[in-house]
């Protein structure tokens, strides 16, 4: 692994052909199936124009760059009512990404961002317990494993428990 000089940008337009290229191409083992495929130009200018309306309000969204190239996306999303201090941060890097820090880098800076722009004092994240890779990026970041919730996601027809980590004020 090398430390990943990475970008983090705001999607805009510009961003719909590599943003519909990796949608389109992302591993989907541990991934919401809330990420539409196949990722369409309508897939692309909808997240493109939520982001633009919301960006800074509920939370950041942000494309991420490796060597000039669009390798993933982050965000974090504040949650609503009383849950409101608090944050879910989520990720995604190609594969043949893995390995280089970016996922890592990624979370760190847009963490940063998030306490910084967002009034919140904690980000959570949920992983799916044998995704190995995500937790240890979650770790590397400073997010502190707060529990296990056993039987939580069904995906492809298995179900998996739920690997909850949290992370607190500024880092």
């Amino acid at each position: 692994m090398r430390d990943a000089k990475i970008e983090l940008r705001i999607p805009t337009v510009e961003d719909r052909e590599g943003l519909k290229a990796m949608c389109n191409a992302v591993d989907r083992t541990y991934l919401t199936n809330r990420l539409p495929y196949p990722y369409t130009d309508e897939s692309a200018d909808w997240w493109i124009n939520m982001v633009t309306e919301q960006d800074g309000k509920t939370g950041l969204w942000r494309v991420i760059y490796y060597d000039g190239v669009l390798v993933g996306n982050t965000s974090v999303e504040q949650k609503s009512d009383v849950y409101d201090c608090d944050a879910e941060l989520g990720y995604m890097v190609l594969t043949e990404y893995w390995g280089f820090g970016i996922a890592t880098a990624a979370a760190r800076e847009i963490c940063a961002l998030a306490f910084e722009k967002l009034d919140i004092t904690r980000i959570t994240s949920q992983v799916y317990a044998p995704n190995a890779a995500s937790i240890r990026v979650l770790e590397k970041t400073g997010f502190v494993k707060e529990g296990i919730l056993k039987h939580a996601v069904r995906k492809n027809g298995q179900v998996f428990d739920l690997w909850i980590g949290g992370l607190y004020g500024t880092i």
